[in-house]
């Protein structure tokens, strides 16, 4: 809903900045940290195997801002505004120069103050280039703890000590603020001199309606005709609304608003230059903030033939000898439309509070800019009882957050169909990554989805009835199956979709995404054997993990849970309880063949039967209870049987990688010991299966560097004859890392884990967007992933036995 009393927005945006206190100096120590604009020697790239087209962006990357399902972009650590994911389920990188931050600072009696762009690169051409450009490299730090970040300016031209404060309100267990287009800036300026000095801060944008159309990977085809831009002061905001000339309503996606704004308090002077041309000098914005800090107040407006246009507003205050101010400022947008390739439209979960007009993107800001100390004080009271714990060593207390990212930013969805009514249940979903854009993967939302149904479990359990709904539809019509036509060297088509099949996926941003899933077409997940174990594993999960109260979720997804065991059921061809691999890579190692019996699809298996029988007993299916414990007591024992091998359990029964040792072997039995299902092996053999896992898949690669490679010969030999086996995944090394922890190795954990964040934050530079996976180089496969996030499955583990 829409507020609309102004006094009362006026009075609470008066406390709200009455209350402001400096947190300039509590940067947690948590946070990870790097020098300002300071460029990595040695980065890790792409592996060269992989398509032109596989997103390599470098290492110039930031944590982002923006709400589930808003859109999202970001700002790199050398101060550019340069990652838009504000299309729907589409990844573009192109630094957008216009968009940005400067500084002017004076001393009183200096004969001339400082002005400075805060980004440590400049723009080609004429285009601002009478700005000053170029931050020195290294004159401060950057930190991030997800959702905050922070840029600490500490140039020896500039007297005050300012650190910047970033953040969108992403809240645990919140279903409003965690949606929200918006980004808070909070300024925190102490003068430590002992002359007063005179601090601006000048925040420029790019009108960018019409600029997120199309699925190019960079901002080219944007449409600029019929922007316009103008000045706003109401209920104690000043602010400039980037708009567009419409007649109608907005109906496409690329149309609505973009808001920058201040609050308006008598202690700081606000200033606005509304339109100009960034293609040009823009001398009429720099010259004016250059000479005083001050911009002219001009309201210009006119409406672009095609020109790009942007505006500026800048914050001055003086800060008395010793004195310490906190000044806010907020980018909102109003962009309520997702269109998905093939048309249908969707509206973002945040117009259930602001409308669909496209039109209130001053309401968002003059909101936030009013909760800004709330949201900021909210944010750190969640992240202290985990960055604080001084038990866990401080790489990972950071790590946990900043792997939290990929919810929002990896193309996240959540809305409702245009034309719906408004109390619709909301589709929710995250992409796998923008390489493999499709939404809510399964196999690999198993481990990635651990966040979501610890902090927001509504989110969850909806994704998962979304993918219940699909188990009993049949979609016979045939598409390409890629991986066999390339190995037999024919055409090779699968069923979309068949009956009591999990799909793969909810489907991809360039189709119909919750109406047509499954469009994997690397593989025939028709077949596969780990998809239904997983999602019963998560139904029970889900229930688990919030209480073992929520009934009415389990009757929901029973006969989903039923028909999907009953489904992978078939593929026990020899009566052994145990459904059986079909020699092709059909589970989510999907290069890595499989036939027969496997530890990891058997391990799910297991787990899925365990999960099933609980579930049926909450249900009071007695009939069930006894049919999937009948089941769980067969399939252990030829388990046990065929894949034991006195060390660990075997890969398969009959590939030519039977003897390898897979570091992702005991999947099963991690969800088994987290969500309170028992032992699906008996304790010895787990306990000895993780002391060789940990001895050869993680300390004989890369010397414990690295994570845990995948696949490793008995004897400790990297193999080197399938990509897969010998790539470090980042999820499944937390996920293992979370089991060893059950088992007390706490030392082997984080050793373990610790790989992962020395490739990413301290050697190859993959900091937000931590990859699928990397090799014996440190090169990359699949950026922005979506199961990294499992690193929150070692706080989500049953206490060691």
């Amino acid at each position: 809903m829409l507020r609309s009393c102004s006094t009362r927005l006026l009075y609470f945006l008066m406390i709200a900045i009455a209350s402001l206190s400096w947190a300039g100096d509590q940067i947690p120590k948590a946070a990870w940290k790097r020098p300002l604009g300071l460029p990595l020697q040695n980065a890790g790239t792409k592996k060269p195997s992989l398509p032109a087209d596989h997103i390599d962006d470098g290492y110039w990357q930031g944590a982002p801002v923006g709400g589930f399902g808003a859109g999202t972009f970001s700002r790199t650590y050398r101060g550019d505004f340069a990652r838009w994911h504000m299309k729907g389920g589409v990844h573009k990188y192109q630094a957008v120069y216009a968009n940005q931050f400067a500084m002017y600072q004076k001393s009183e009696g200096a004969s001339a103050g400082v002005a400075q762009v805060l980004a440590s690169v400049h723009p080609k051409g004429n285009g601002l280039s009478s700005w000053k450009w170029d931050y020195p490299v290294g004159a401060g730090d950057y930190f991030s703890l997800y959702p905050k970040s922070w840029f600490d300016y500490k140039w020896d031209k500039f007297p005050a000590h300012v650190v910047l404060e970033q953040f969108s309100p992403i809240l645990p267990d919140n279903y409003r603020e965690t949606s929200l287009p918006i980004a808070v800036y909070r300024w925190h300026a102490e003068n430590p001199t002992n002359q007063a000095v005179t601090v601006s801060v000048m925040l420029s944008w790019t009108n960018m309606i019409g600029w997120f159309r199309n699925f190019n990977r960079d901002l080219s085809g944007h449409l600029d005709a019929g922007t316009f831009n103008h000045f706003v002061a109401k209920d104690g905001v000043k602010a400039l609304i980037l708009d567009r000339k419409r007649s109608i309503p907005v109906e496409n996606e690329w149309d609505g608003q973009f808001a920058i704004a201040t609050a308006d308090t008598p202690d700081v002077e606000v200033s606005y230059h509304s339109t100009f041309n960034p293609g040009s000098p823009s001398q009429e914005v720099w010259s004016p903030f250059a000479n005083d800090g001050r911009l002219d107040n001009s309201d210009l407006q006119w409406i672009s033939s095609d020109e790009q246009l942007a505006g500026a507003i800048a914050v001055r205050f003086t800060l008395k000898p010793g004195e310490k101010k906190v000044v806010p400022m907020v980018i909102a947008w109003d962009l309520p439309i997702v269109q998905f390739g093939t048309g249908r439209k969707w509206y973002r979960h945040y117009t259930d509070f602001y409308g669909t007009s496209g039109t209130n993107a001053f309401q968002i800001a003059a909101d936030g800019l009013r909760a800004a100390t709330q949201w900021s004080d909210a944010v750190d009271a969640w992240q202290a009882q985990y960055i604080n714990d001084e038990n866990k060593p401080l790489w990972y207390r950071g790590a946990l957050f900043n792997e939290l990212y990929t919810l929002a930013d990896t193309g996240s969805f959540w809305g409702r169909p245009v034309g719906s009514d408004p109390k619709t249940k909301h589709t929710f979903a995250f992409m796998e990554c923008f390489d493999y854009p499709y939404f809510a993967t399964l196999d690999v939302r198993f481990y990635g989805s651990m966040p979501l149904i610890k902090f927001w479990p509504d989110l969850d359990k909806q994704e998962l009835r979304q993918f219940a709904d699909t188990v009993p539809i049949s979609m016979p019509e045939k598409y390409a199956w890629i991986w066999k036509t390339q190995e037999t060297h024919s055409r090779a088509l699968r069923e979309r979709k068949t009956k009591g099949a999990v799909p793969h996926d909810l489907g991809v941003p360039q189709e119909d995404p919750f109406v047509l899933p499954n469009q994997f077409s690397w593989q025939d997940t028709n077949g596969w054997k780990d998809l239904n174990s997983k999602f019963v594993l998560m139904v029970y999960r889900d229930y688990a993990f919030t209480g073992k109260q929520d009934v009415a979720f389990l009757r929901y997804n029973w006969p989903a849970v039923q028909e999907a065991i009953e489904y992978l059921k078939k593929y026990d061809r020899n009566d052994d309880g145990i459904p059986e691999n079909d020699g092709y890579p059909d589970q989510t190692y999907d290069e890595w063949v499989v036939r027969g019996e496997s530890a990891y699809c058997g391990g799910l298996w297991l787990g899925a039967l365990r999960a099933a029988e609980e579930i049926a007993r909450a249900l009071g299916e007695s009939a069930g209870v006894a049919k999937y414990h009948e089941l769980f007591a067969k399939a252990q024992g030829s388990y046990i049987k065929k894949l034991w091998n006195g060390n660990y359990f075997s890969y398969d029964t009959m590939s030519e990688y039977r003897d390898n040792i897979q570091a992702d072997q005991l999947a099963g039995q991690w969800y088994a010991t987290s969500i309170g299902l028992g032992d699906l092996v008996p304790q010895e053999m787990q306990k000895k299966a993780l002391r060789h896992i940990f001895d050869y898949n993680v300390m004989k690669f890369a010397k414990g560097d690295m994570g845990a490679v995948n696949g490793i010969g008995a004897d400790g030999t990297i193999i080197t004859t399938n990509e897969q086996v010998q790539e470090v995944w980042t999820g499944t090394t937390f996920s293992l890392a979370a089991l060893m922890l059950e088992h007390g190795m706490k030392d082997e954990a984080y050793r373990t884990a610790w790989g992962v964040y020395h490739v990413s934050y301290e050697t190859k530079g993959y900091w937000f967007r931590t990859p699928e996976a990397w090799d014996q180089t440190g090169n990359y496969r699949a950026s922005m992933y979506m199961r990294p996030a499992a690193i929150w499955a070692m706080e989500m583990t049953a206490p060691p036995k």
